[in-house]
């Protein structure tokens, strides 16, 4: 059952970011001008947020959810403490959040892929089970690649650790959770991929 998985993968987010160093919440994810404080208040957004609360701060925004999601994320990291955000995020294992249109694999979706923003960014071992890896990336459509902006024209993405790959062209391999991020259009350090096209998708 997916939402076995979301809880699973939520609680031990929360458990590897109980034992961050205080300074590593302010530490750059691979979500372009967030800090790990920033990642886990978005995580925990609508655990807190009631409908009708959403509505009025997506109006303050003038409709514009990526304008809203960054205001947000940026307030609540700053006013809610690293324990308040860690217990958010612990004690919402098993809410039902969905988000609009996703059904569950969406929602498991948006915590492996922010967890793996903050993880990645990082620098830490952290493996995304199989099983909860494959649910995301079956999940994957155009649709959602052309959302977050990403040019895989004439690249083949090709896992080196599970039966799975996208796209065609010239092959591009990596483990599986750093090619997920490369088809949400972020920015792995250098190294982790192989292929001549693979230093479209890193770090200089």
């Amino acid at each position: 059952m997916i939402q076995d998985l979301i809880a699973a993968e939520r609680r031990e987010l929360a458990a590897l970011l109980d034992e961050l160093p205080a300074d590593s919440w302010r530490s750059p994810t691979l979500c372009a001008g967030w800090c790990v404080a920033d990642v886990v208040a978005h995580m925990t957004m609508p655990f807190r947020f009631s409908t009708g609360q959403f509505v009025r701060e997506l109006l303050k925004s003038a409709g514009r959810f990526n304008r809203m999601a960054d205001r947000v994320a940026r307030r609540e990291a700053a006013e809610l403490s690293r324990e308040a955000l860690v217990a958010s995020l612990r004690n919402n294992a098993d809410h039902p959040w969905r988000p609009p249109g996703g059904g569950p694999e969406g929602a498991l979706s948006h915590d492996v892929i922010h967890g793996l923003d903050i993880t990645t960014a990082l620098g830490l071992e952290r493996r995304v089970p199989a099983e909860r890896l494959g649910v995301v990336l079956s999940g994957i459509k155009p649709k959602q690649v052309k959302y977050f902006g990403t040019d895989l024209s004439g690249v083949c993405l090709r896992a080196d650790d599970l039966d799975w790959s996208y796209g065609t062209g010239t092959p591009v391999t990596g483990p599986a959770q750093d090619l997920l991020l490369v088809l949400c259009n972020r920015r792995l350090p250098a190294g982790r991929l192989r292929g001549e096209p693979s230093a479209r998708f890193t770090t200089v």
